[in-house]
């Protein structure tokens, strides 16, 4: 009798080791689809490298003077600029959405990377002039006098007037990211159809939370992790 007891409840307990099991795989797999992705969430679009690397190129022209990448570190840092993403579900996985790039944090991205690009332009431009056996100041300042003295303008501004474009336009970004529509969300894919209905409004980016994060996975590699906002930091 004892026996049997015995296996008995072993069994009962495979049995719910067994659902308990089954219970967490559902849990990890399958409820993160179930999550409501209503709300506001935002995005940085990282433009240091690309910005860097821009610059390099152009500052390497400056005769008997050298720079490298490294070197550039420390000028350009941080520089984002900020996409937001509104949704709201309106069946189970399904609902609409609104994406677009902030012309604001564009407008400061830009200003910051030209800043960084004087910065640099400034200090090589010293560089060049003490080797041409220039006795007077080359401290920032200085240099920065003739600057304006050479083109009427700061150093900022010439290097957004006459160098290179560090960051993609405006208009460019626009076309990659804003747009409106609606979303479906299965199998940790988020399908999103635009309203503009043009081919290749159909955009298929897979999904994962991490954290509190919604990373959405590029087929290039590049990856979006979007935060979702508090309602007072939405508003």
């Amino acid at each position: 009798m004892g026996k049997v007891v015995k296996n008995t409840v072993v069994i009962l307990l495979l049995f719910t080791l067994s659902a308990s099991t089954a219970l967490l795989i559902y849990l990890h797999f399958f409820t993160s689809e179930d999550r409501d992705l209503s709300g506001e969430w935002v995005a940085e679009l990282d433009m240091t490298q690309q910005a860097k690397v821009i610059a390099l190129s152009w500052l390497q022209d400056i005769e008997g003077v050298s720079i490298s990448l490294e070197d550039m570190d420390s000028y350009m840092q941080d520089l984002t600029i900020q996409v937001t993403l509104h949704m709201e579900q309106t069946d189970h996985s399904v609902g609409t959405f609104y994406c677009k790039v902030l012309p604001e944090s564009y407008d400061a991205c830009s200003q910051a990377a030209y800043e960084a690009f004087a910065a640099a332009f400034q200090a090589l431009l010293a560089e060049r002039l003490r080797m041409a056996g220039y006795t007077d100041s080359t401290d920032g300042e200085a240099v920065e006098a003739l600057v304006m003295e050479a083109f009427g303008m700061s150093s900022a501004d010439y290097l957004m007037t006459c160098g290179p474009a560090l960051l993609p336009s405006l208009e460019e970004l626009q076309t990659w990211y804003d747009g409106s529509g609606t979303y479906e969300a299965a199998e940790g894919i988020l399908t999103r159809q635009y309203d503009a209905g043009l081919p290749g409004s159909m955009k298929a980016e897979r999904y994962i939370w991490e954290d509190a994060d919604l990373v959405l996975l590029k087929e290039s590699g590049a990856h979006l992790f979007f935060r979702r906002l508090s309602e007072k930091e939405a508003q």
